[in-house]
């Protein structure tokens, strides 16, 4: 896990930023990146809800890149400025990617047998996602915010 603060320079509103970037490898890994998307939102000012929130979606972010994936990497973005606090969650792995976005985005739709409620849930839990994703890349990309 790496942490490191950093800050745009070219922002024009004063802004904190810290990234957690957790490897996933094995199970145990997803325990670690969930705790880390829940310390993020709490030192930045998140309620227990939120945290809970996020940590389901990394679970299954996590665990989708276990199953379909081997392994990937979860980042856990926070940024505070004057006006808002958010956290982004951004999961990438080198995978087979994700044939068709469309089916994988319906509740019910799964490949590996699951009751493919992962994605769906996630994109209900977040407040934006986006996914790209090619044969050899996907990058899932989740965001919460909130005002100060």
């Amino acid at each position: 896990m790496t942490k490191s603060p950093r800050s745009d320079p070219l922002d024009a509103v004063t802004r904190d930023e810290t990234v957690c970037v957790i490897p996933i490898r094995v199970q145990e890994d997803i325990l670690r990146a969930r705790q880390s998307s829940r310390g993020a939102a709490a030192a930045i000012g998140f309620g227990t809800v939120d945290q809970t929130r996020l940590a389901t979606v990394v679970s299954e972010l996590a665990r989708n890149i276990l199953t379909y994936a081997g392994t990937g990497e979860c980042r856990v973005v926070s940024r505070l400025t004057p006006v808002e606090r958010s956290i982004v969650i951004e999961m990438e792995d080198s995978g087979p990617g994700i044939d068709d976005i469309a089916d994988a985005m319906m509740p019910g739709y799964s490949t590996g047998g699951g009751l493919g409620l992962g994605l769906p849930a996630v994109h209900k839990l977040m407040d934006h996602m986006s996914v790209e994703t090619r044969p050899g890349r996907t990058l899932i990309q989740a965001s919460m915010a909130r005002r100060r």
